[in-house]
């Protein structure tokens, strides 16, 4: 273990590609240029607030324990070896082309060389302003930076591929915002995360450059992005391998969002990984009540481009603009049109068995083809809570009368229609017959690897928040061990549905993109 105080930092990024040097500030367009150095703006009292030790254990980096290294995390100092810059990339958002967009209140300060000897970027969210920051100030809340900093561990937990977060620390300054972009903006307490990931590069920046005609930066970012992240991968055509590979990855991830209910809300290309990681913690939500049509994002209103239910094709969407910006670099561009028609064979087959997974089915069971048809349409009818759903459907007796509607109470919102109490019922007299004569503690164990006990719901998030900002982190810290053990019932009063009160109030229904 070392002090993020130390000299093991690198800056590969920077040194291989042309970028601004001067630390110029001023909001621009950058053309020719992948990343812009950047002065990180000191805050006026940093407090580390939270510190994940799982993840300091990976990356081989002790706890702060003095006043400069806890400084280091909050953007008042540097250790040595950070070359702190933002990088350039544009990118579709909300299915229009935004041009130039970049890191507006994000700075990289290097790459840490992790105790396996795989580098990984360490990331500042809301140390200040950079060349990139258009009309914004580079700050970032203590709201979204707690979101952030709980959610990204939570995804890695269960075991979703995410980027992660090391650090949350709160500044001393106040940041002012509007919530819900309806004109009543205030002062909020100011928070930074510092996040990690192998590498931050997105859609966004492949797409920037052929946007702008840079073919020769495009082929030189492409190889770098192989050679670093996909040496396995080298051969006759290593771009359209890379992207066969990412549109698998990018289609997994999506059956893990479908699995646990998560839903990004803004994914825009600039907020799509290359390493098939999810990225950005803005408006997101766990589904509470299961329903496809379901957005966390007041901006995606009312057209619900991002919706739960549109993910799986909203990644493909994705990956075809991907697919054009790399024609250039590519011998054989039909072969990307091929590579993409793959996805969907490739999401098909992995929720297929997601959903058999989530259900504790092995597949050889009589019917069970039945109720993978059956299990979305009745979800989309009932709207139960959907984690609450599985939990039941687990403790559900293999034989015997069961009334449906009494057994799943605890996970539904309201009265059942008729047609939905006889849909219920149907599925679990089905889902009897199905598992009658399958091993109970093999299907009870497939349930439980699948199925979250528990998850992070906006309203819980938004109550933490709100007891942080007047001083008690007795939820803020019960979240954060929960996340921890998602598959565990570590805190039963934590396990329930969402509140009729929490369904309309903003910051636990909906949410907008204010930092």
């Amino acid at each position: 273990m070392a002090s993020v105080f130390s000299s093991n930092y690198t800056a590969a990024f920077i040194q291989a590609f042309p970028g601004d040097a001067s630390g110029n500030l001023l909001p621009r367009q950058t053309p020719g240029l992948l990343w812009s150095a950047t002065s990180l703006t000191p805050v006026a009292d940093p407090t580390l607030l939270a510190w994940s030790e799982n993840l300091a254990r990976t990356l081989g980096i002790d706890q702060p324990q003095t006043l400069d290294e806890i400084a280091v995390l909050a953007g008042n100092g540097l250790a040595p070896g950070m070359q702190p810059y933002a990088s350039c990339y544009g990118g579709h958002q909300f299915g229009h082309w935004a041009g130039q967009l970049g890191d507006g209140r994000a700075i990289t300060l290097g790459e840490w060389t992790r105790p396996d000897g795989f580098p990984e970027e360490l990331q500042l969210k809301g140390a200040g302003p950079t060349a990139y920051s258009r009309r914004g100030d580079g700050r970032a809340v203590l709201r979204s930076s707690v979101r952030e900093y709980l959610m990204s561990e939570a995804m890695y937990h269960l075991g979703i591929p995410t980027t992660r977060a090391l650090s949350l620390v709160q500044t001393g300054d106040d940041v002012v915002r509007d919530l819900l972009y309806d004109g009543h903006p205030r002062p909020e307490p100011g928070a930074i995360v510092l996040r990690t990931a192998p590498s931050l590069i997105r859609f966004g920046h492949f797409e920037l450059l052929y946007v702008r005609k840079e073919f020769e930066l495009l082929r030189q970012l492409t190889d770098w992005v192989i050679q670093r992240y996909f040496p396995h991968l080298i051969g006759a055509d290593p771009v359209v391998a890379f992207y066969e590979e990412l549109v698998k990855r990018t289609a997994r991830l999506m059956v893990d969002w479908q699995r646990v209910g998560f839903v990004h809300g803004v994914m825009n290309t600039d907020n799509m990984s290359i390493l098939g990681l999810t990225i950005d913690y803005g408006p997101y939500g766990m589904l509470d009540a299961y329903d496809e049509a379901f957005t966390p994002n007041t901006t995606d209103l009312p057209g619900r481009r991002y919706a739960f239910g549109n993910q799986p094709q909203i990644a493909k969407w994705n990956l075809a603009n991907l697919a054009g910006s790399l024609v250039p670099v590519v011998k054989e561009p039909q072969r990307l049109a091929q590579a993409l028609e793959s996805y969907d064979l490739h999401f098909q087959s992995g929720q297929k068995a997601m959903l058999r997974a989530k259900l504790g089915l092995s597949g050889n069971e009589p019917l069970s083809n039945e109720l993978l048809t059956e299990l979305p349409q009745l979800l989309q009818t009932v709207q139960p809570d959907y984690t609450l759903f599985f939990q039941l459907l687990e403790t559900l007796p293999m034989t015997g009368s069961v009334d449906a509607t009494l057994h799943f109470e605890p996970a539904l919102y309201g009265e059942l229609s008729e047609p939905g109490t006889r849909q219920l019922q149907r599925f679990v007299e089905q889902y009897q017959q199905c598992i009658r004569s399958s091993d109970s503690s093999e299907r009870t164990a497939r349930m439980q690897q699948t199925n979250p006990r528990f998850i992070l719901r906006n309203y819980q998030l938004h109550e933490a928040i709100e007891a942080l900002e007047a001083g008690d982190d007795t939820l803020f810290r019960k979240l954060e061990a929960a996340s921890q053990q998602p598959y565990t019932l570590l805190f039963p009063e934590l396990n329930h549905q969402q509140p009729q009160w929490a369904q309309t109030k903003p910051g636990c229904g909906m949410l907008s993109c204010s930092s």
